[in-house]
């Protein structure tokens, strides 16, 4: 049946909503995060897993509560202009979409590094216009294939897992833990690793694509979030029982090296391929989430009209898939952004930021009041943990949007007058 309005299909259950969101958070991070946090926090690494882990869950519980009432494309940007104003939500929104488009052409990279390391730019120009084919196709399909990847990066994580803690190698006094670095070393590290758990966004981003979100989305996010957890908590003490905090922090590949030291070299190939398909998972859903802020904000002005559109066949925004695709694949052709990315961190906090002070507003209660407050402190603590040059350039990228807002008004005004 053809759609002739502007609304999105709702297809989602809470079984494909969780697959979507760890399709996210079970991604490329796991096998790069720990060892930038090991390094930053020494003995501290898994305290640094754990600050991470509760400013995640605060984040996660505001963001259903919100996305159960507003169940639209947009996630934050929309709850910022219903909860706190215009202002707020144009914020989060273009914080969200500016960094989490670096974000996608890194991922991107990142699958070309694994896959063809001396055409990684080709390879992620490729990986780029597929997915953003599958994601055109319609909601359902890019489910289907995201359920898929998740099962072969779990099952690769689960064989890392057995085989680092099955090991001779393996020693309990490698999992000392302490404050070598510090507790700023701990809070950077949580920064850090705190992007493990930030895929459940795209489960409220996409609330205008499930079934029943005021039932749905609360039973998905915390779900997805607490198997993550899980997952990470597993590999990280895995890889410290092998490697040790030292080795793990000047590692560029942590879960290979553990393989290779835990005895099983045949097994680094499997982890490079696990790799490179957690970091297309990854890609998916990040574009997913960044078309539909872009949907949302063109809906508001923010952004042209023409990005609004829904396919009135496939029930999705498919002019806004195929910009950000378009956009993604020039970055990915063009800029090797994987080391230049710091700014997405601080812009991922600042939206969750926004996420938990309109949480905040929905009750007067102040037992209700008490997971976003904590929330929005541990966001304003990471985000300036973070290392200087990535707060630095965090802080210009959202006074640019800030500018370009203000501009906008401006013009509006003046042609109003």
């Amino acid at each position: 049946m053809t759609r002739t309005d502007d609304s999105l299909r709702r297809t989602l259950g809470v079984r494909d909503a969780v697959v979507v969101g760890l399709g996210s958070m079970v991604g490329a991070g796991v096998f790069s995060a720990l060892g930038p946090a090991a390094r930053a926090a020494g003995s501290g690494l898994l305290p640094g897993l754990a600050v991470a882990a509760v400013v995640a869950y605060c984040n996660a519980v505001s963001s259903a509560r919100l996305a159960a009432r507003y169940p639209a494309s947009g996630g934050t940007y929309v709850y910022g202009r219903e909860r706190l104003g215009a202002f707020w939500g144009y914020l989060a929104g273009w914080a969200f979409v500016v960094g989490k488009t670096a974000s996608c052409a890194a991922m991107a990279l990142t699958v070309g590094a694994y896959v063809w390391p001396g055409q990684a730019h080709a390879v992620a120009v490729v990986a780029v216009v597929a997915l953003t084919a599958v994601n055109y196709g319609g909601i359902q399909k890019s489910a289907w294939l995201t359920r898929a990847i998740v099962a072969v990066v779990l099952a690769v994580l689960a064989a890392v897992v057995v085989v680092c803690l099955t090991s001779g190698r393996a020693s309990a006094g490698r999992l000392d833990i302490g404050l070598s670095s510090g507790a700023g070393g701990v809070l950077q590290a949580a920064g850090l690793l705190f992007f493990a758990f930030a895929g459940y966004a795209r489960i409220a981003t996409l609330g205008e694509e499930v079934r029943d979100p005021a039932r749905t989305i609360p039973r998905a996010v915390p779900l997805a979030l607490g198997i993550a957890l899980v997952v990470y908590a597993c590999v990280a003490v895995a890889v410290l029982a092998v490697l040790g905090a030292g080795p793990l922090g000047r590692t560029a590949a942590p879960l290979a090296d553990a393989v290779r030291a835990a005895g099983a070299p045949g097994l680094v190939p499997v982890v490079r391929a696990g790799a490179a398909v957690a970091a297309l998972g990854s890609l998916l859903a990040l574009v997913l989430g960044v078309s539909r802020t872009t949907l949302a904000m063109a809906r508001d002005g923010h952004l042209p009209g023409a990005l609004a559109a829904v396919h009135p066949r496939f029930g999705v925004p498919h002019r806004a898939e195929l910009a950000v695709g378009a956009v993604v694949a020039v970055l990915a052709a063009t800029v090797d952004v994987r080391g230049a990315i710091g700014f997405s961190s601080f812009g991922v906090l600042a939206y969750y930021a926004v996420a938990n002070a309109s949480a905040w507003t929905l009750s007067p209660a102040t037992r209700a009041r008490v997971v976003p407050a904590v929330g929005l402190l541990g966001c304003a603590t990471l985000a300036f943990a973070l290392p200087a040059a990535s707060v630095a350039v965090g802080a210009g990228v959202l006074a640019a949007g800030v500018a370009a807002y203000g501009v906008r008004r401006w013009w509006a005004a003046r042609r109003g007058a």
